[in-house]
């Protein structure tokens, strides 16, 4: 069996409101191999998209640890941390978080600007992610000028041009009609299928249904994960 790609042993997250203290995350542990698909369920405030922030190194643990592909991050400054999330982790959200100034070609490129890709590089794969989703026509529309459905292939291929390792995607069919959300499915299935784990947080139980694994989040905790249910055995005959 092969290391976990991501490993969370003993994460708490506490927010403080005034005199109060919201434990987000009860001590949860997780580990998640390469190229699983797995889908994050459960009510709202029950600690999901705490969890997909904590693994996209968008927040902190107040304890516990954190290690992807075998590097503790917990323990990473910020601006390691950006770069982890810059080259190894892509993210797609229900309200798209597209640059509303910028055209479809340059959304997609901004991660590649950021992480310093040479701009005869930037080209090519902006015109390959383009055409891969369906774009090409739209490359100079600003995100007004596009349907939902154009939006979010928009921040599919933003998020996966770094070409990452790990794809979280938060609500990703939210803001969308059902046969768009099935195509932007299909298209994070996909990738999943070309070995990229996928990971999605999601009310839907339709949605949740498609993954390969499911947990379900409670009060902050992890109260069950399909992986670990037993086996089956047929009845012997």
């Amino acid at each position: 069996m092969s290391p976990p790609q991501i490993e969370l042993r003993g994460i708490e997250r506490v927010f403080h409101l005034g005199d109060s203290a919201v434990h987000a995350l009860r001590h949860v542990d997780l580990a998640i191999a390469p190229g699983e698909y797995v889908a994050v369920m459960g009510p709202s405030g029950s600690g999901k998209s705490t969890l997909l922030n904590l693994l996209g190194l968008l927040d902190r643990p107040d304890a516990g640890f954190y290690r992807l592909e075998g590097r503790d991050v917990t323990t990473l400054s910020a601006e390691e941390q950006a770069r982890v999330r810059s080259e190894r982790i892509g993210f797609v959200f229900q309200s798209f978080h597209l640059v509303a100034r910028l055209t479809a070609a340059e959304n997609i490129a901004l991660p590649m600007m950021l992480a310093g890709v040479p701009a005869v590089e930037r080209a090519g794969r902006i015109a390959r992610a383009l055409d891969d989703y369906g774009l090409a026509d739209r490359a100079d529309h600003r995100p007004d000028q596009l349907s939902g459905g154009q939006r979010q292939r928009v921040a599919i291929a933003r998020a996966t041009v770094m070409r990452p390792a790990v794809i979280l995607a938060d609500e990703p069919t939210g803001n969308l009609d059902r046969a768009t959300g099935e195509e932007v499915i299909r298209l994070l299935e996909q990738l999943n299928r070309g070995g990229v784990t996928l990971i999605v947080v999601t009310h839907d139980p339709a949605l949740g249904g498609r993954a390969r694994r499911r947990l379900l989040m409670e009060d902050g905790a992890l109260r069950h994960d399909s992986a670990l249910e037993p086996v089956q055995c047929a009845p012997s005959t």
